[in-house]
C-alpha cells in the first residue's frame, strides 16, 4: 500500500484543534475551530477526493478517539446533518478498514478497527507490502513524525490555511529529523488554502564551508 499523510496546518504550522473549540484543548490550547471559515468549496472538494481514494486509514490514538466521537458517532453525524450516503468523508471512514498505532488502546469502539501494537514499524511495513491501494493518515501529528523518521511515508499532503494561530501543537517541532521533499503538485483555492503534495526523498543537501 502507498502510505500518504494528509494534514491541515496554519501558516505557522499549527495542526491542533482545527475542527471545533473543544476538539483538543490539551496543553491549554484555546484557539480551536480555525479551519471552518477558511475552507472553501474547492478545498472541500479536494479533501473529499482524497477520502474517496482511500483504501484504509491509520491513526494515532488521540486522533482516532477524536474521529470516533465525531465521524464514527451516529448522534454527532445527525446533529451535524451528515448523511453517510452523501458525505464522502463519513462514508469512507465508516466503511474502510481502520488501524490504530497504540500500545494502550485495547477495546476500540469503532467497527472494523485493528490495533497495531508491539513492533509497530514492522506491522505497518507488512500492511504496506501485502495490500494494494492507499493507506491514509489524517491528523495524528506524533504518528506522522514517527512514520517519517522511520521512512514509512510515500507521500505528504498539506492543506496550508491562510491564518497564523500563534499557539498549539505544530506538525513539525523546533528540533527533529531533517527531510528533503520533491514537490509533486501545488494549487491554491479561492480563499487561499494552498494544497501541496510532496514525496520524501531522503535527507537534504547542505552547503559546505568554503576552504580557506
Amino acid at each position: 500500500m502507498k502510505l500518504t499523510t494528509i494534514t491541515m496546518v496554519t501558516v505557522d504550522g499549527v495542526m491542533q484543534g482545527l475542527g471545533g473549540a473543544d476538539e483538543d484543548r490539551s496543553g491549554g490550547f484555546e484557539r480551536g475551530g480555525w479551519v471552518g471559515a477558511l475552507f472553501d468549496d474547492e478545498a472541500t472538494a479536494s479533501l473529499n477526493q482524497v477520502y474517496q481514494r482511500a483504501d484504509a486509514f491509520l491513526f494515532g490514538r488521540r486522533t482516532y478517539e477524536i474521529f470516533v466521537r465525531s465521524w464514527g458517532s451516529p448522534e454527532w453525524r445527525s446533529r451535524a446533518g451528515i448523511d453517510l450516503r452523501i458525505s464522502p468523508i463519513a462514508a469512507a471512514l465508516n466503511t474502510k478498514p481502520k488501524y490504530v498505532a497504540s500500545t494502550t488502546l485495547t477495546e476500540p469502539r469503532w467497527a472494523d478497527t485493528t490495533v497495531l501494537s508491539g513492533d509497530v514499524a514492522r506491522a505497518i511495513g507488512e500492511l504496506k507490502s501485502r495490500r494494494e491501494g492507499e493507506l491514509q493518515v489524517h491528523g495524528s501529528g506524533a504518528l506522522i513524525r514517527w512514520l517519517l523518521e522511520n521512512q514509512l511515508v510515500d507521500e505528504v499532503t498539506l492543506f496550508v490555511c491562510p491564518v497564523v494561530i500563534g499557539q498549539g501543537t505544530r506538525l513539525f517541532p523546533n528540533t527533529g529529523p531533517d527531510l528533503a521533499l520533491d514537490l509533486v503538485d501545488s494549487r491554491v483555492t479561492p480563499k487561499g488554502v494552498t494544497i501541496q503534495v510532496y514525496r520524501p526523498t531522503g535527507r537534504p543537501r547542505y552547503a559546505t564551508a568554503a576552504a580557506t
